[in-house]
């Protein structure tokens, strides 16, 4: 049996592969719902994410998973149309003719990030049309640096600076250019007339993980399941101990399981990782807190509102500007997002009344017209660990999908901070990262097969091995 840590997407999608290749399968939860940063909170009608999702055309694998799942006809590509709020003012960014509307660039900075965007490299005599393929030569420069040299400083000061500012605060000097390359140059497909084509699922991405779910079998996922050890021994994993003391079966009763295992994939913030098997992930992650208000009145014109001056959020998202409201019981619901760097930093430490009546003094500082007494719920997510850091350096901190040298052979990884979740995190870096394990294991199985097929045929004086 091989058994998953994790009841995230990445845990799903490596149970899912590993039965299409055969192998038996126990994923693990530790909270009382799969999931993990896709969960979902109940509406007047369909179910919503806590924390915002939505999928690129570039996003291949995730679609794939969907369509196999019976799920094709349910992923709508809509447009989600974007905005700059600068200076009282909200400029929006979809349009050639909005963009060159734009008070806040010259012709000339426009030209040139529009150029970048198109992954055009012009700054000598020849455009080079493949400078910006290859992400990890960008590795080592800051975002700051990069744009600087390949737009303008202005283009940096007045546009870049402030979107960097409200994701990363504190960090924005350490991160690596090659994350920002990824955001703007690879984000997918737009609509020139309209802006950018992003995918949602009729119903929200609960009915992803449901239909996961039942592929998987429910019988195989087990939930209020921490895994509170990852037995090596003979340099080879042995077993996985699950604290099941917090059950209904069993409450506050000292209930462990012990299963036998021949592979375990930890698909897990890698401080789950590290109290399991001591292997240290050098990645630093942020946190994010993400409200979801639930409003009688529309507050934008826009989908996705970047912020630029010192708020205390990045974004306002009105996911009914996206998907009509009439699934969700005719609300509208505008999602308030906030990363923080420090669990020390004000915002992390405040009570969730306290983080609501702040964001919505802001909000009606912003926008005089809004009345705070249209909000009918307000409901607030948080989680310490939502994205990593993407400094400069990232890929020499990933964690390997394989960790048989580190820790021993059998254990693999593919959680947040696997190359699949590399220069952006997605639920398709997830399932990459479930697919990358399972194959490998899958590989390694068939390998071991092999060679205890090789050593039966020698034993009887049969060649058999060039048949492999």
């Amino acid at each position: 049996m091989i058994g998953v840590v994790g009841g995230g997407i990445a845990g799903l999608a490596a149970a899912y592969r590993l039965q299409q290749h055969g192998h038996e399968v126990q994923v693990f939860e530790a909270s009382d719902r799969i999931g993990g940063l896709a969960a979902t909170y109940e509406t007047a009608g369909d179910d919503i994410e806590q924390f915002y999702h939505h999928l690129s055309k570039s996003e291949e694998t995730i679609v794939e998973l969907a369509e196999e799942l019976g799920l094709g006809d349910r992923i709508e590509w809509r447009v989600g149309t974007n905005g700059y709020y600068v200076d009282g003012v909200v400029h929006p960014l979809d349009t050639p003719w909005e963009i060159l509307a734009y008070p806040h660039m010259s012709l000339y900075d426009k030209y040139r990030l529009g150029m970048l965007t198109l992954g055009v490299d012009v700054r000598g005599l020849v455009p080079d049309f493949d400078a910006y393929d290859e992400l990890a030569e960008y590795e080592h420069v800051t975002v700051r640096d990069f744009v600087e040299e390949h737009t303008t400083e202005s283009v940096y000061e007045n546009f870049v600076d402030p979107l960097l500012d409200g994701k990363y605060g504190d960090r924005k000097d350490d991160i690596s250019a090659a994350w920002f390359l990824g955001r703007v140059r690879f984000r997918g497909e737009r609509d020139l007339l309209r802006g950018e084509v992003l995918g949602y699922f009729d119903g929200g991405f609960g009915v992803l993980l449901d239909a996961l779910l039942d592929a998987v079998g429910r019988e195989n996922v087990t939930t209020n399941a921490p895994v509170t050890d990852l037995t090596v021994a003979d340099g080879r994993v042995q077993s996985l101990t699950v604290d099941r003391g917090g059950t209904e079966a069993a409450p506050g009763a000292d209930a462990t399981e012990t299963h036998d295992v021949d592979a375990a994939v930890v698909a897990t913030m890698p401080n789950v990782l590290e109290s399991l098997t001591g292997y240290a992930c050098e990645i630093d992650f942020q946190g994010a807190v993400c409200g979801l208000a639930t409003l009688e009145e529309s507050l934008l014109d826009t989908y996705w509102l970047n912020v630029a001056h010192d708020a205390p959020f990045g974004a306002l998202i009105e996911h009914t500007n996206f998907v009509e409201r009439a699934r969700y019981g005719g609300d509208h619901l505008l999602y308030v997002a906030a990363y923080v760097q420090d669990r020390e930093e004000e915002l992390w430490r405040m009570d969730d009344d306290e983080v609501r009546e702040t964001w919505l003094d802001e909000i009606e500082s912003m926008f005089p017209d809004f009345d705070r007494g249209s909000v009918s719920e307000f409901r607030i997510a948080r989680n310490p660990r939502a994205a990593p850091i993407y400094e400069r350096g990232y890929l020499d901190l990933v964690v390997p999908y394989h960790l048989d040298s580190e820790v021993g052979e059998g254990v693999y990884y593919a959680g947040m901070a696997s190359a699949a979740q590399y220069p952006e995190r997605s639920l398709n870096g997830g399932v990459l990262a479930g697919y990358e394990v399972a194959d490998r294991i899958d590989e390694r199985v068939e390998s071991d097969a092999g060679h205890d097929g090789d050593r039966d045929t020698e034993a009887s004086g049969f060649e058999f091995g060039r048949l492999q």
